[in-house]
């Protein structure tokens, strides 16, 4: 009988216990938000205006948190801020300088995997010092439904050993159609895909048949036929901007030190040093020990390694580095790369 009233008694003991554990989580669940909170009111409003403009341009380049920075902001003060860049916009018509490429008969054909770091990012390097070797991967179709991750793009074709990813594509909130590009897409030399026509400008990255890295404003009929461009991705000025055209960087002389080209995120970057060899960038981010990079950021990796035409990918959750099988750097996402329709791919 003892026995038993003891056995009544710790039952009675173990529901106040529970009951206190509960509490205690949602308390500091509670306290957690509340100083999350505390956190973007200052970042927004508090004395720092460089730090409040990379937090609204970091935030507006996720899928998931455009909505934040309006929480203490008001809608005009976030369109102007989001409106203001560095990086500066190519007109139409403008084309990159492929004279100042000069591609061995017989390149090499090493490849070299750099560890990139800077003061908020960590990323990786590849360089393809034979540019014939890197070329566009696509799926078989496009569409509303769900695209492949680089490494499974990469198995599609015989021989490939690594590669990066590519252009933009549609994305619509909690519903990421992440098979259908934006824009166009060249393939080989024959357009695989276009939204807009063949006379209309798109401002695309890829490389030309003699093996050049080729970025311009124009129209699809002007690659094709006027520049022999064989491989092509779109993207936004917005999301993937021009970073480096015939050495220079595009870069606006801008006297508000608040002005950033983008925000802190993982950024992915491709470009062609003057002997030929492709440079292929992808940078972490949005992670405690690599913030991520702006495109201003990029462009001067680009430059650091001897960029003479560079240009941004797709970035944020789909960017990617695939080597040998393994996925080089550490995409920013729980159930690992983002799926996507385009991959850059090194034979």
């Amino acid at each position: 009988m003892k026995q038993t009233r003891g056995n009544k008694k710790s039952g009675k003991r173990g529901l106040p216990l529970i009951l206190k554990i509960v509490i205690t989580f949602i308390i500091t669940i509670a306290f957690l938000a509340l100083a999350i909170v505390g956190v973007i009111f200052i970042l927004e409003k508090g004395p720092s205006e460089s730090a409040k403009v990379l937090f609204v341009k970091s935030c507006d380049e996720t899928s998931a948190m455009k909505w934040i920075p309006h929480m203490f902001l008001k809608d005009e003060e976030v369109e102007k801020i989001l409106s203001s860049t560095d990086m500066a916009v190519v007109g139409e018509g403008v084309v990159s300088d492929s004279g100042k490429i000069n591609v061995s008969e017989s390149p090499s054909e090493e490849i070299e995997i750099i560890d990139v770091i800077g003061s908020s990012y960590k990323g990786k390097l590849m360089i393809v010092h034979d540019p014939s070797r890197v070329f566009l991967g696509t799926l078989d179709s496009f569409g509303e439904f769900q695209g492949e991750v680089v490494a499974d793009i990469a198995a599609r074709y015989e021989g490939v050993i690594g590669g990066v990813n590519g252009g933009d594509f549609l994305d619509m909130g909690s519903y990421s159609y992440t098979a259908l590009p934006i824009g166009c897409i060249i393939s080989n030399g024959e357009v695989a895909y276009e939204d807009a026509g063949y006379d209309a400008t798109y401002h695309i990255s890829g490389f030309t048949k003699d093996n050049k890295f080729f970025m311009g404003n124009i129209t699809l009929n002007e690659a094709i036929e006027t520049y022999g461009v064989r491989d092509a991705v779109y993207t936004k000025h917005e999301t993937g901007p021009f970073l480096v055209m015939n050495g220079e960087a595009l870069i606006n002389e801008v006297p508000d030190s608040a002005t950033y080209g983008g925000g802190k995120n993982p950024r992915t970057a491709v470009g062609q040093r003057a002997d030929g060899a492709v440079l292929l960038l992808v940078v972490d981010g949005r992670q405690a020990d690599s913030l991520g990079a702006t495109f201003k950021d990029l462009a001067y990796i680009m430059l650091e390694y001897g960029a003479v035409n560079a240009s941004a990918m797709d970035g944020g959750t789909s960017t990617q580095m695939v080597y040998q099988g393994q996925v080089l750097n550490h995409p920013y996402s729980p159930t690992g790369p983002r799926k996507c329709p385009t991959a850059w791919l090194v034979k």
